[in-house]
């Protein structure tokens, strides 16, 4: 039996190269360290990781049961950046610090929110169908009516990591660049060329409106019949964030309705939508499988971060990327500074 034991649920998994955890084991070599899989219904999970040094949490939520059942647990860990699948208030409560993947595909995400950006703004969907139903001459009409990109705004609503990749990128094609993020210091944005502004005057004054708050409790549904109907009639809705953030029912009116022009959606309220979701019958709509953080570094690089804060926890020392710190004060690890990512969680 192995020193070290952690518990992951049985064929639960993001990956589209296989099973196995070839790169979450990388950082664990040498700690004699074992990954057991365990059923995915709550009671069967729990029989299995009561007695768990660590959780790879995927595909199933991690209850408070769940963790109220942990007797030794040094961490819980997530190769998403999400942590919604978490009771988080019950992780801190029990002492465990939670874990995720910041900042592992940060770049996709942002490529991806610019591509649905400017896919929406030139109609690529609709293009190419004109052009594919022998429709040529239509084409050129159907863009007249739509102004040119540089010299628009784009705003914000939250200005985390995705959002200031993004705004790297917008600057390139001359946008006017705003954002409303109350949790954000404003003398954050300007370097990034970016104007704090409120969330009225976000919604009001972009062109292009870029959603990436976070699933807390707090932003479910932030984004109301209220928030679109303050939008501009020619505006374009992106959302790489989270579905559950927006109220999907006050989105899809507003596009029916035409208080918004476009909305460029990555994600969802329910995933995958049921077959009579509107959204999927529109035409001033483009979608994507929530797929913005998919590419081929996808799995390694968040395994391998994974199983780098899995050998840190087990070890005794603080994770790298704890969504709860203030679990520090009652948990038994201690604080570990990395000198460089490059030399790996036993630097």
């Amino acid at each position: 039996m192995a020193k070290f034991k952690i518990v992951t649920p049985a064929g639960a998994s993001f990956t589209v190269a296989g099973g196995g955890y070839d790169y979450e084991m990388e950082a664990l070599d040498g700690l004699d360290a074992e990954i057991v899989e365990a059923p995915m219904d709550e009671a069967g999970f729990i029989a299995v990781a009561k007695d768990a040094d660590a959780i790879y949490a995927k595909g199933i939520p991690i209850s408070k049961k769940i963790i109220d059942s942990l007797q030794k647990c040094r961490v819980i860990s997530l190769g998403s950046v999400g942590v919604d699948s978490v009771d988080v208030a019950a992780a801190t409560a029990r002492g465990i610090p939670v874990t995720n993947c910041p900042d592992t595909f940060i770049e996709e995400v942002a490529d991806h929110a610019m591509t649905l950006l400017l896919a929406s703004h030139r109609r690529v969907i609709e293009q190419d169908q004109i052009v594919r139903e022998g429709r040529w001459r239509e084409g050129r009409p159907a863009l007249l009516k739509i102004p040119r990109l540089m010299g628009q705004t784009l705003g914000f609503i939250a200005f985390g990591h995705v959002a200031r990749a993004v705004a790297m990128r917008a600057k390139g094609f001359g946008l006017r660049l705003i954002a409303y993020d109350p949790f954000i210091e404003e003398l954050v944005m300007p370097q990034y060329g970016v104007l704090p502004a409120t969330l009225e005057e976000v919604l009001s004054q972009s062109d292009f409106i870029s959603m990436h708050a976070p699933a807390t409790p707090e932003a479910q549904g932030l984004l109301k019949e209220k928030h679109f109907r303050q939008m501009k009639p020619t505006a374009v809705f992106i959302n790489t964030g989270r579905g559950p953030t927006v109220d999907e029912p006050s989105l899809i009116k507003a596009l029916q309705e035409n208080w918004i022009a476009h909305a460029g959606l990555d994600v969802l309220e329910q995933e995958p939508p049921g077959h009579n979701n509107p959204l999927l019958k529109m035409g001033n709509v483009t979608l994507s499988a929530h797929t913005a953080s998919a590419s081929a570094r996808f799995d390694p690089a968040r395994k391998r971060r994974v199983g780098q804060e899995l050998a840190l926890s087990v070890q005794g020392k603080w994770p790298m990327s704890c969504v709860n710190p203030s679990v520090l004060a009652k948990s038994n690890l201690r604080r570990w500074q990395p000198v460089s990512m490059e030399r790996g969680p036993n630097s």
